[in-house]
């Protein structure tokens, strides 16, 4: 395959929150969606009232609007990341198995999780570092990867010490095998899957600055 360099569409990586648009504009009208803690959560704050999302939060509701500013902030109102969040018109309220059962059947169409890794072929790491003095924290992690039928993950490409968190084969425990579709970093969107991992478009780089940070091979 021949090598393409045009697919570099912003002069430099986005930031946190124009990363959220991005994955917020990728989310198909209709669809029914989980918001993992860290980045994921921003998503709500730039889907369009047109897309017509409605979002699960796995501590018990249906119908969660944009993170609560001010005046809006109900202490008993939050996210699974206890963030104060609004509710939309019709959102509704469950007990916590009846929100698992939601996400372990089958009934999200995406949920947007954070990542410690993701392999090549879409093998997600997100609970547990691995490293004796790390909190383990699994929460709804599992359940979600293996029930949604899309795994987004965001997640910044490079560790504090730079090194690449898309890898040929995950290091950490893994939270799902074979489930992660989209990964969303500040220097890239990467598509993953059986036949490997697809670079949808760079920020600040080009592909073949992207290449020299990630210890996969890159298609496009």
């Amino acid at each position: 395959m021949s090598i393409q360099t045009n697919i570099q569409t912003s002069a430099t990586p986005l930031g946190r929150d124009d990363l959220a648009r991005l994955v917020a504009r990728d989310i198909a009208p209709g669809s029914f969606v989980n918001l993992g803690i860290g980045q994921p959560t921003l998503v709500s704050n730039y889907l369009t009232e047109e897309q017509n999302i409605t979002l699960h939060t796995e501590n018990g509701m249906l119908g969660m609007g944009p993170e609560a500013k001010g005046d809006e902030i109900d202490g008993d109102l939050i996210n699974a990341g206890k963030i104060p969040v609004t509710e939309l018109p019709g959102a509704s309220y469950f007990h916590h198995a009846d929100s698992f059962a939601i996400m372990r059947g089958g009934h999200l169409d995406i949920c947007v999780l954070g990542a410690f890794q993701v392999s090549a072929t879409g093998d997600l790491a997100n609970w547990h570092t691995g490293a004796p003095d790390a909190i383990p924290a699994v929460g709804g992690a599992m359940d979600l990867a293996t029930g949604a039928k899309d795994v987004f993950v965001m997640m910044t490409l490079l560790t504090r010490d730079g090194v690449s968190k898309l890898v040929d084969t995950c290091s950490y425990p893994l939270t799902g095998v074979g489930c992660v579709t989209r990964v969303y970093t500040e220097k890239a969107v990467f598509l993953t899957g059986p036949d490997g991992v697809r670079v949808r478009e760079t920020f600040g780089c080009t592909f073949e600055e992207l290449q020299a940070l990630v210890p996969v091979p890159l298609l496009h």
